[in-house]
């Protein structure tokens, strides 16, 4: 059970819920887009949401930034954070414009936020899961969809749910994080996409 406590954290890591929650959003959008197109916006997603972090983490743990992929402290978390929100802008700006997919345009605009809102904290020396936030803002990206689509997802939601239990349990079990620190993470990542579904509902 512990082993695969901790496989969780790994398995749902929050560099790849971004794409997962593409990825959902393109399985389920009944708007046709061509496979090309689609296939084109998942590989630039996953480079630079997934395979650019982890190059920048090896720079910055060869350079003596961070010494853990956990980033324990919140000083390790501060340089990490503010690429991840350079690269999240990328993302906007050169592969999801606002007038071709407003939906993940709106989605990465509250990873963004929530993203910012965890180098403040992390400045201030607050430590919170970017676990929890990654996947809160996955579960209400999911309930939106299913509202402005109006198709009925709810084991995708309730999967989801699951999910966000076992990574809250993950942590927990590590010891990486307290409850409120899960709690306060779940809400920053379920907030600005909520504040969103206003734009794109």
């Amino acid at each position: 059970m512990s082993d695969f406590l901790k496989s969780i954290s790994y398995i749902f890591h929050p560099l790849f819920m971004p794409l997962l929650g593409s990825t959902f959003f393109f399985s389920k959008s009944p708007r046709y887009l061509p496979v090309e197109i689609i296939e084109e916006k998942l590989f630039s997603i996953g480079l630079l949401t997934i395979i650019l972090p982890i190059l920048l983490y090896l720079l910055l743990k060869t350079l003596k930034k961070v010494h853990s992929v956990n980033l324990p402290t919140t000083k390790e978390r501060i340089l990490p954070l503010a690429l991840n929100c350079v690269i999240i802008f990328l993302v906007i700006e050169r592969i999801l414009p606002k007038n071709e997919l407003l939906e993940l345009y709106c989605f990465f605009i509250g990873i963004l936020l929530s993203t910012l809102a965890c180098l403040i904290l992390a400045i201030l020396q607050f430590k919170i899961s970017i676990h929890m936030i990654a996947a809160g803002g996955v579960l209400m990206f999911i309930i939106g969809t299913s509202i402005h689509y109006q198709i009925n997802i709810n084991g995708s939601i309730m999967l989801m749910c699951v999910i966000s239990g076992l990574i809250a349990t993950s942590r927990l079990h590590m010891r990486a994080h307290n409850n409120i620190e899960l709690l306060i993470g779940f809400f920053i990542g379920i907030i600005p996409q909520i504040i969103l579904l206003n734009y794109w509902l």
